[in-house]
């Protein structure tokens, strides 16, 4: 059982969210396989899949699969017959992705689309509706990504986005750049539109969660 002097994240990881040995080699290997070392945290991890299986999700979209360590997390909680479709510009990032999709077992339920995501997501809309979209890639990008999400996700669908608080810079009134404006700027434009019940899940570094209504 965890120590209850832990801080909460530890807690909850290791509760609730102990790597088994594929999600440990993801853990571990993306960063030594030279990639950034900028994976989603075991507890957020754990929370999309819940997410995933909680809304029964059949069609999942993930943008910015890096090593596909949240992507293991996010597979595991689809229903029978699901299917995770993951947009990563880098080819190299989706060779190392897909390796460790393979190990997970997950193949036959996740597929990697290497280019950018910008020139992939309109031929992806006859795909849809989608039950669930996450959101982890490059900031910059990120108000189109969730405009193109808000269109094509289901009635009752899920649309999270990663980073929401920029490491804590976002509620900082005495810090301002480029990305964390786009953040602020996002948080609000989610909290206010009309067609979606939102929060932000804080765990992490903060997940934008919205469900269009």
């Amino acid at each position: 059982m965890p120590d209850p002097n832990q801080n909460p994240s530890q807690y909850i990881t290791n509760l609730f969210a102990q790597h088994d040995e594929p999600l440990q080699i993801a853990w571990e290997e993306t960063p030594k396989k030279g990639l950034p070392n900028i994976s989603v945290k075991p507890e957020e991890g754990r929370f999309l899949q819940l997410l995933v299986r909680a809304t029964g999700a059949t069609k999942v979209l993930e943008l910015g699969t890096l090593g596909g360590y949240s992507g293991i997390w996010i597979a595991r909680g689809l229903t029978e017959g699901g299917k995770l479709i993951s947009i990563e510009v880098n080819p190299r990032h989706a060779e190392v992705a897909r390796e460790h999709f393979n190990l997970a077992g997950l193949s036959d339920r996740v597929e990697v689309r290497v280019g950018d995501a910008h020139q992939i997501l309109p031929a992806l809309e006859k795909e849809g509706p989608f039950d669930f979209v996450f959101i982890d890639a490059e900031k910059p990008g990120y108000p189109a990504y969730f405009d193109w999400a808000v269109e094509n996700v289901r009635i009752g669908g899920l649309i999270t986005a990663h980073n929401a608080f920029r490491k804590g810079k976002v509620f900082d009134p005495d810090y301002s750049d480029e990305l964390v404006e786009i953040m602020r700027t996002l948080n609000c434009r989610v909290a206010s539109d009309p067609r979606l019940i939102s929060t932000i899940f804080p765990a992490g570094d903060g997940t934008i969660i919205a469900v269009k209504t």
